[in-house]
């Protein structure tokens, strides 16, 4: 039976809640962890930029990547919660999702999400929520989750 999801997230995790009412409380279905998401940059790369020669003289400077090692593994976190998501609307289990996340976030996550999903996705919140318990996400959030008409084409 397709249903509401909340999905609740930041760079390091992530929570799945359904709605199985527009008014009710939330229930917990899963959980992912993305321990990267809170490493310094240090930590995830192996060494040092390379070096490059300047093309006229004998300058040289070390080559930066245009972006950086933490940006890159939120980008896969955001990835991969949104192919979670997609799987689970294409296969009919959800007709629905609202997202909770911190502003960057929340826009790798958009990103991230195929076009059907972001069509499903009825409300976004720019809040970071993840930490909190599904009665204190529910209460953070609107007093009607959505509405109970058919769902949208």
């Amino acid at each position: 039976m397709a249903s509401t999801w909340i999905v609740v997230a930041d760079s390091s995790s992530a929570r799945i809640f359904a709605a199985p009412t527009p008014t009710g409380g939330l229930e917990e279905l899963e959980s992912f962890a993305h321990p990267e998401g809170r490493m310094r940059a240090q930590e995830l790369t192996s060494d040092l930029p390379g070096r490059a020669f300047d093309s006229v003289g004998a300058g040289r400077h070390a080559m930066e990547s245009e972006v950086g090692p933490r940006a890159q593994a939120t980008t896969v976190f955001a990835r991969r919660l949104a192919a979670h998501v997609g799987s689970a609307r294409a296969r009919g289990e959800i007709e629905r999702v609202l997202v909770a996340a911190p502003p960057e976030f929340l826009g790798r996550l958009r990103d991230a999400l195929d076009d059907a999903t972001r069509r499903a996705v009825e409300a976004e919140f720019p809040l970071n929520l993840v930490k909190l318990s599904a009665a204190q996400i529910r209460a953070r959030l609107p007093e009607k989750l959505y509405s109970t008409l058919a769902p949208r084409g």
